[in-house]
């Protein structure tokens, strides 16, 4: 093809925004999920890109029987798919479904969630005030009152807190079916990892984009309906898979900067954590810190794994007694605000004198 007329056609066909959606055995949900597409209030241009990961219900039949409603209110519809024996994994259908649309913003969707219909106009109109960035927003949890305290962090922290609390087992600050970013930006952090079932591809994906220094932001309004239920991809990540990103993030990302730290939490927690530092970073935590009377009054933590002759014994000190800086390895609004309450009494900033871990 003639160079100009390629130019020319690939103009015709881009579009504002591309709608995301990897699709696998969703055909309870997608009636719903396309609807809510339908009554988008964007005035921009759209598509719907849908990818399907080898889904064995009927699935592709539910969406191609969408076109034509999304084609008559200006929304292009591109689907494929593959029908291997087995799914390849939501990486992998999220990457075939960007690479097939043309938008040049992308705008995620699973597949078994809502948006609500000012969605992708607000977060393209973020877009501008947060180029290179990843940009979220508030949800309602469906069923109502499932992960409660997850629901509450996603939607309360502040945007401060969207960069400093990144290494919390939440997993991403901005949740990966809320995501919003430009193609230009996805083509700079991704692609997302293909390893299939048990590889959290959105944290890793979400901490490629912090190393390329890119922004976190949120639309502070509700415009996702986040559907909870036992058939999500992500119950098949392990707890021990995360534990381990989260450890290296921390260790690269903020230890190395430091000369020591104490860990917050005697506790099984924070003994854990030690555990999991490089030999480096063993080395630099100067105590341990906790309230706990019984544990301070032992007075020492001693590493009965370690192959050094004595064995490392850390000290146990009450928090108020322990200096900054401070890794917390108490859980975030589980002590009735008392861990707030402590942190608040030593007039601490998060992001320089402490980094919340759990």
């Amino acid at each position: 093809m003639n160079p100009r007329v390629a130019e020319n056609e690939a103009q015709r066909r881009a579009v504002d925004v591309s709608i995301i959606t990897p699709m696998y055995n969703a055909s309870g949900w997608l009636d719903e999920c396309l609807q809510a597409v339908l009554k988008q209030d964007f005035t921009g241009t759209m598509e719907l890109s849908v990818f399907d990961d080898a889904s064995t219900d009927d699935s592709r039949k539910v969406v191609e029987g969408w076109k034509k409603r999304l084609q008559a209110r200006g929304i292009s519809v591109v689907i494929s798919g593959h029908n291997s024996p087995r799914p390849r994994g939501v990486g992998y259908a999220k990457n075939k479904a960007i690479t097939q649309s043309c938008g040049q913003y992308l705008c995620f969707q699973d597949a078994d969630d809502v948006m609500l219909p000012q969605r992708v106009r607000l977060q393209y109109e973020a877009t501008f005030l947060h180029p290179n960035s990843l940009i979220g927003c508030k949800v309602r949890r469906a069923p109502e009152g499932s992960t409660e305290r997850y629901t509450r962090w996603i939607n309360t922290i502040t945007q401060s807190q969207l960069i400093t609390q990144v290494y919390t087992s939440h997993g991403p600050t901005v949740v990966m079916p809320t995501w919003f970013c430009s193609r230009n930006w996805y083509l700079k952090v991704g692609p997302f990892d293909e390893g299939g079932k048990g590889v959290p591809e959105d944290l890793l994906f979400f901490y490629q984009s912090l190393r390329q220094r890119g922004g976190v932001a949120r639309v502070d309004q509700c415009l996702l309906v986040y559907r909870y239920h036992e058939k999500a991809a992500t119950h098949s990540v392990t707890e021990e898979t995360i534990w381990k990103l989260r450890v290296d993030f921390l260790q690269e990302q903020v230890l190395s900067r430091w000369e020591s730290f104490t860990i917050w939490n005697a506790g099984k927690q924070g003994r854990k954590l030690f555990r999991s530092l490089s030999p480096t970073n063993q080395e630099r935590v100067k105590a341990f810190c906790d309230v706990d009377d019984n544990k301070i009054k032992k007075g020492f933590y001693t590493y009965e794994e370690s192959k050094q002759r004595p064995k490392p014994k850390i000290p146990v000190l009450h928090y108020k007694d322990a200096s900054a800086p401070f890794v917390i390895c108490v859980k975030l609004d589980m002590t009735g605000g008392v861990l707030e309450e402590n942190l608040n009494s030593l007039l601490l900033e998060e992001g320089t004198d402490f980094y919340h871990f759990n």
